[in-house]
């Protein structure tokens, strides 16, 4: 079993110091050593000069890490005995789970393993991950035996991107382990820097199925909200007062319709059904879901085709001004934002688009998408003008400003619903 004497002196590694792992690795970092891992060396650079490009820590907050070593060097990774892997789980082309971040997390972990040593889990992965793909690579790399010199956990991250009320410490954290003394172990490392509390599950599968269905519920709430928004679109009906109608039952559940991006809700529930699949089982309701929120990125262009149209304005080389294309407001966060399907189905049309977003990084988003962003709108020039994500740098500006992009006769799609009805010609 693992070590269970001055646990507050074990050397903490977290490998991937990214949106997850840097606030972890920031908030151990205040209490205890902690070796903060990233295979990009500009990574570390950037930390050690005190800026985190996300926006997630404040300089000032890793100021206060004063036990924190940042490295790129995975030898240094040898002096832990808890590893803590916080590495992206994305999905490939064809919506199959990629697990090659966190094989090869797994490979360096490996390779500084010792007997006694507990490996955690934060990615988010399929039930039975953690024990069925990420085991095998330690003990082989390693040479060690799986509960016998070496134990795992499954804490799934609940990180927030851009949310400043719901932070790791504030939020509830699961934990598990791979045997009863390493799931006690686990719980109380986290219990010690998460205020919130902990909540210990009874396996480490548990505690990953936990984890990927709670985005894939999100996913199909904003699903039937997208599909209630394309029928209520055919009627007539705008959307947002309905929505606002029936909000004023207790248990009407507050959802929007919208795009599903960022690298959660619209990749998690990939994982579960290809492990459904796997078993022989094809999810019906999930993938349905799925297809619908996927699928609204084309939808919100044609429905901006067709408004230009009805303004007798050419498609076929007219202008339209994009505004935003992080996956969510006041996030730098680029990962899986839909925003692109939008721009990608308005050129199919011939349209020219230009793409404006305060929040995003420009060349982060050139050698992503291939997009380039512009710096300054010019005013006056737009046929179309879409408000794609609710930056509030875009709701201070106001309808009035934002339309000033575009002529006299331009179309206004608010698609977050940020104005009232009036202030816009088109919301979804």
């Amino acid at each position: 079993m693992p070590e269970t004497t001055d646990q507050s002196q074990r050397v903490i590694a977290v490998i991937g110091l990214g949106y997850v792992g840097l606030p972890l690795a920031v908030e151990f970092g205040k209490h205890r050593p902690v070796i903060g891992f990233d295979i990009k060396p500009e990574r570390i650079s950037e930390l050690q000069d005190g800026h985190d490009h996300t926006r997630e820590v404040p300089s000032e907050e890793l100021a206060e890490a004063r036990h924190l070593t940042l490295t790129s060097n995975p030898a240094d990774l040898g002096a832990a005995t808890i590893f803590i892997v916080t590495v992206p789980t994305p999905i490939d082309a064809h919506k199959r789970p990629d697990l090659t971040p966190l094989v090869k997390a797994s490979e360096s972990v490996g390779r500084a393993l010792k007997k006694g040593d507990i490996v955690i889990y934060e990615s988010t992965v399929y039930p039975g991950a953690t024990e069925e793909d990420c085991v095998p690579v330690l003990e082989r790399v390693s040479g060690l035996k799986f509960n016998v010199d070496f134990f795992c956990g499954y804490s799934p991250e609940r990180i927030n991107p851009g949310d400043k009320a719901h932070r790791l410490t504030t939020i509830r954290k699961v934990t598990s382990g791979s045997t009863p003394e390493t799931a006690e172990t686990v719980d109380a490392l986290y219990a010690g820097i998460v205020t919130a509390g902990t909540y210990q599950a009874e396996s480490i599968r548990i505690a990953e199925a936990a984890k990927v269905i709670e985005n894939t519920q999100r996913d199909l709430n904003i699903a039937l909200i997208n599909e209630l928004a394309v029928i209520f679109n055919r009627m007539g009906i705008d959307t947002e007062a309905v929505l606002k109608a029936a909000g004023t039952k207790w248990n009407f559940l507050p959802f929007r319709p919208g795009l599903v991006g960022g690298h959660c809700i619209g990749v998690d529930p990939y994982y579960l059904t290809h492990k459904a699949e796997a078993l022989g089982y094809h999810p019906q309701v999930i993938l349905a879901g799925r297809r619908i929120n996927d699928g609204m990125g084309g939808y919100v262009a044609r429905q901006m085709v067709k408004a230009m149209l009805k303004r007798r304005i050419q498609v076929d080389g007219a202008r339209v001004l994009v505004l935003g294309l992080t996956f969510k407001e006041n996030c730098p966060d680029l990962r899986n934002t839909r925003v692109v399907d939008v721009v990608a189905e308005l050129r199919e049309y011939g349209v020219r688009v230009d793409i404006h977003d305060p929040w995003a990084d420009s060349e982060e988003a050139l050698s992503e998408y291939g997009l380039e962003l512009v710096a300054a709108p010019e005013p006056a020039a737009y046929d179309g003008i879409l408000l794609a994500v609710a930056h509030d740098s875009f709701r201070q500006a106001g309808a009035t400003t934002l339309r000033r992009y575009g002529h006299g006769g331009c179309v206004f799609c608010d698609l977050k619903s940020v104005f009232s009805p009036g202030d816009s010609d088109l919301r979804l």
